[in-house]
This record gives C-alpha cells, structure tokens and sequence, in this order.
C-alpha cells in the first residue's frame, strides 16, 4: 500500500449503542463509561485519536445521554461536538448518515468504544493512517490476527489480499483476521446512504464487490470489550504488560 499524506483531523466515535452484553454494568450508565483499569472505555480510544492528530471528535449518544456529554466536557484536548440518537437508534451506518454534517469533507477515522489494544513496533492507527490511498479504496479497515486478540470469540471477519482488499468470510468456516473496530474513510461515501438505522455492513459488502474494501493489519494485541468477562480478561492482560 501507498502512503498517505493524510493525516484526519476528525473523528466519528460510535457510543450510542445499549450495551445489552456488559450488563449490569451497564444498568445505570452508558457502556462508553464502562472502565478499564480505571479509565472509561471512550477516553481510552480518544486518547488514541488525539495522539494521532485528531482534534475533533463528532460522538453519537442515545442511553444515558446526558451522562456522556458531562464526562465528555471535561477532555480540554479536543473539540466534541454531538450526533443526538436520543429518539432512536441508527445503528453504525445511520449513525454516520446522520452526523454527515458536522464530520467535514476531509478523510474521517471512525471508532467504536469497546476497542482496546497495545501497540506493535507502529502505532495501529497510525498504520491505518498511513496506508490510505483514495484511489484504491472507499473503506480501510483496522484488523487483527485471530491469535492476536483476546475477548473475541468469532470466527474471524476476513480475508487479506496481499494488495490489502478484503473479503468477507462469508460461509467459510473461518478467515484469519478480525475486524478491531477502527476504520478511515471519505465522508462523502456517505451521501447516498439511507436516512434509517441500518449497518454499516451492507456497504461493506458492496464496497467488496467492486475491490475498494481494504484492510491493514495491526501488530499489538487487540482487546474487544464486549462483555465482563472481556472486561476482566482485558484488564488481567494489561495489568500484567505493565
């Protein structure tokens, strides 16, 4: 892959979701407050988005909304601006419809909140970063071996090209790399997606149709926070890297 000499100022960070899997830690507050090894799970990836440049992150809230927003008035480090889901859930991909106004026409990073990771000999999102190329591709993904994560318990998501393309692992058994819940794209991707809660999976696959769905592998460990059970696995991990 090519390098990039984009380096995205914004960032879409997806924290609406219920939570329904950490409960009942998430009975009386949003799962993006969920805290691992002392820090909420959100503050987690934004620390990673500002320490690659990011100075602007546009966050989707729905339970516990208010919650949310007040924590989040305290980061100095960034601007926060808010994409309210409050009467109803869109999911991933009417998530990003919804906020297309407030994400900009440059390239975007956009994050989910139970991601966790230690890095590699690089950076994992400076990695993504640098393997942008918009003439390739309409979706760069973040992955991770399967060997190389903890509280993931799929059959893996993927198939890597050597040139980066990816695909999906449809009926086969299991593909070698998961998804780790970062990806970059172009906001103007987004114009032409329905105005409804739907996944951001359907463009994926279409993406994937036409050889523009690229990934880039990561080379820490990768900790999806899904559950309590992950929850203590993850926080075991790091406690024993420090």
């Amino acid at each position: 892959m090519t390098a990039s000499a984009i380096s995205p100022d914004t960032a879409m960070v997806l924290a609406a979701g219920l939570g329904t899997r950490m409960r009942p830690l998430t009975d009386a507050r949003p799962k993006a407050l969920v805290e691992v090894r002392g820090k909420a799970l959100i503050d987690h990836m934004l620390d990673r988005l500002v320490a690659v440049g990011v100075k602007r992150a546009v966050v989707n809230v729905h339970a516990f909304a208010d919650m949310l927003q007040a924590h989040l008035q305290g980061r100095k480090d960034l601007e926060i601006l808010f994409s309210d889901e409050r009467a109803g859930l869109l999911e991933t991909g009417g998530g990003l419809k919804a906020a297309r106004g407030l994400l900009g026409d440059a390239p975007i990073l956009v994050a989910n909140i139970d991601s966790v990771w230690t890095e590699g000999e690089e950076p994992a999102l400076q990695r993504l970063i640098g393997a942008w190329d918009p003439t390739r591709m309409d979706d760069l993904l973040l992955l991770t071996p399967l060997e190389r994560s903890l509280g993931f318990d799929g059959p893996g998501d993927f198939f890597r090209a050597g040139d980066g393309r990816l695909t999906h692992r449809g009926q086969a058994e299991r593909a070698p790399f998961a998804y780790m819940g970062v990806h970059m794209l172009q906001p103007s991707t987004i114009a032409g997606w329905p105005n409804a809660p739907h996944g951001i999976f359907e463009h994926w696959m279409r993406f994937a149709e036409g050889g523009r769905l690229h990934g880039v592998v990561a080379d820490g460990l990768w900790m999806h926070v899904g559950d309590p059970a992950a929850l203590r696995a993850a926080e075991a991990s790091l406690a024993a890297g420090s």
